[in-house]
């Protein structure tokens, strides 16, 4: 694994004729915001809700590009009910399954950009990448910099928000 070297990433996919992969995750609850209610004046302001409401819905994505190829999106949906046993969002293997289906998919070797999310830096993912290395390469960039793209920490920032 390589950390920080994007542009190497990009000579690597192009000079191995591979895919070039960059994959997120996300996650949202699916318990309701807290917000003020409105109505018309001098009514009683009502929201209706249905069930409780709780769970979450996790969500890994890869944008898959090639030269002379049509990009493809890949992606993996969990959703978290609350019921025992029942793992909240992706672990590890998950991520191992997105990835060796997107090589299924797509046909060929993969250069993979993510982020350094804990179950991407975990020991079985690495013993994973490196039992692989045929096939996989992995780049992680900078855990944080902001100065490299200050719009999106503009976005990010606001997106992070609680509504309340």
């Amino acid at each position: 694994m390589e950390e920080g070297d994007l542009a190497a990433g990009e000579n690597t996919a192009a000079e191995r004729g591979t895919w070039i992969v960059f994959e997120d995750e996300a996650g949202q609850s699916m318990t309701l915001p807290r917000a003020r209610p409105r109505g018309r004046i001098g009514q009683m302001p009502v929201t209706r809700v249905r069930g409780r409401g709780s769970g979450r819905v996790s969500m890994a994505g890869m944008a898959c590009y090639k030269p002379d190829q049509r990009s493809r999106p890949i992606c993996a949906i969990r959703e978290y009910r609350g019921r025992k046993d029942e793992p909240k969002g992706f672990g590890w293997r998950d991520f191992r399954d997105l990835i060796v289906r997107a090589r299924i998919q797509l046909g060929g070797p993969l250069v993979l950009v993510w982020d350094n999310v804990r179950l991407h830096l975990a020991a079985d993912t690495r013993v994973f990448i490196d039992a692989n290395a045929e096939w996989l390469t992995v780049f992680q960039p900078f855990t944080y910099a902001p100065d490299l793209n200050p719009r999106e920490e503009g976005v990010r920032s606001l997106v992070k928000r609680d509504i309340g």
